[in-house]
């Protein structure tokens, strides 16, 4: 240990000098340098593309509203809420952020997870020096019951619907459960990140039922504007004030919220619609070969962009895909999640190749392969 580096572990707080931060895919896998020119990015839940976009510069040297206008209207819209009920932030992960921030204390309170999930619910707890509580899911579905015997203990609790990376859809009837069962003593938030490929899912239309009810969205996924960094908090006004006290000064820049402006009018929510169709249809068409591959063991069921797959030799397909530049995301060491692999819904061509690679490398006795060969 270096001098510097022996000074910085004493000054700091205690529950970050061995925290393990969030593995985000470009931490795996940075995309900027010349070396990641031909990669197939399957492995963030990335949109295969986005719109064309304009944006005016001329304001730059002034700082952003508070909250734009023509991003809240868009996004109220778009979502039926009024603008009250909206927050804008960057992306989702600063909901989950600023949600810690206003309602727990350090070292006192706790939130409550349900693994396997989203990392970024823990990592922004430990960061805050607040407790995390599990509950692990089982078979997919929420342990209601376990849940119900931390009421007192828990001050938020994050369920994520469709879930990440499991993919599923929780029970809208479970949620209520859930709503009901701490309705006096804690926030719930529901994260509906991939909500917009199962929309008539959402939990976002009871809001004004329950007082506790927080809903998180994005742009990063259905409307392929994860570059931008722009997401919401869905809230009753009590609770977005609340969170417009610890949200940072100018939350949303002015080009960030152009585009995204843009892409929720009419012609921009279209075209997110009809991409959301055609990756809907490719996940299920990927699904069905995935069943039938004989190295496949499991085929979660999915409601996102992706599909989580357990597999006989999950090592060997992580590394034959990404020989060939083509990343997807290994969550074995999530609980529950042994041998399994996850893969965004790409474009066609993508998951063309993938199957083609898959289908020359590992569908014959393991004496008899040879190397893949394509055209990657």
């Amino acid at each position: 240990m270096t001098k510097q580096t022996d000074l910085i572990n004493r000054l700091a707080r205690n529950e970050l000098v061995d925290m393990v931060p969030y593995q985000s895919a470009r931490r795996l896998f940075a995309s900027g340098d010349d070396s990641a020119a031909n990669n197939i990015w399957l492995n963030a839940n990335e949109a295969p593309g986005a719109g064309d976009y304009s944006v005016e510069a001329s304001c730059i040297n002034r700082y952003p509203d508070f909250q734009p206008d023509s991003l809240i209207n868009g996004y109220s819209n778009y979502s039926a809420l009024p603008p009250s009920q909206i927050l804008a932030t960057r992306g989702a992960d600063e909901g989950i952020e600023l949600v810690i921030k206003a309602f727990c204390r350090a070292y006192q309170d706790n939130i409550l997870i349900c693994p396997p999930t989203y990392g970024m619910y823990g990592i922004s707890a430990q960061a805050q020096g607040v407790g995390i509580i599990e509950v692990p899911l089982v078979n997919n579905l929420l342990n209601v019951e376990e849940i119900a015997k931390q009421k007192g203990q828990a001050k938020v609790l994050f369920l994520c619907s469709p879930g990440n990376p499991t993919g599923n859809l929780l029970p809208k009837a479970q949620l209520l459960q859930v709503l009901e069962i701490f309705k006096n003593d804690a926030i719930v938030v529901v994260d509906e990140a991939y909500i917009e490929f199962s929309p008539t899912d959402s939990m976002q239309g009871i809001i004004d039922e329950y007082d506790n009810l927080v809903v998180l969205r994005t742009l990063s996924k259905a409307f392929a504007l994860a570059g931008l960094r722009c997401g919401f908090t869905l809230a009753n006004e009590t609770i977005i004030t609340m969170l417009s006290k610890v949200i940072a000064p100018y939350p949303i820049s002015a080009p960030v919220a152009e585009i995204a402006s843009q892409a929720l009018n009419d012609a921009g929510v279209a075209r997110m619609q009809s991409q959301v169709a055609i990756t809907n249809t490719l996940r299920n068409e990927f699904s069905d070969w995935l069943e039938k591959q004989a190295w496949c063991v499991r085929v979660f069921d999915s409601s996102a962009n992706f599909i989580l797959f357990e597999c006989t030799e999950k090592d060997e397909i992580f590394n034959a895909l990404k020989e060939q530049n083509i990343l997807i995301r290994d969550q074995s060491k999530q609980q529950q999640l042994a041998n399994c692999l996850r893969i965004s819904i790409g474009s066609e061509k993508e998951l063309t190749l993938v199957k083609t690679l898959l289908e020359q490398a590992f569908n014959q006795p393991l004496t008899q392969r040879a190397p893949a060969q394509t055209n990657v």
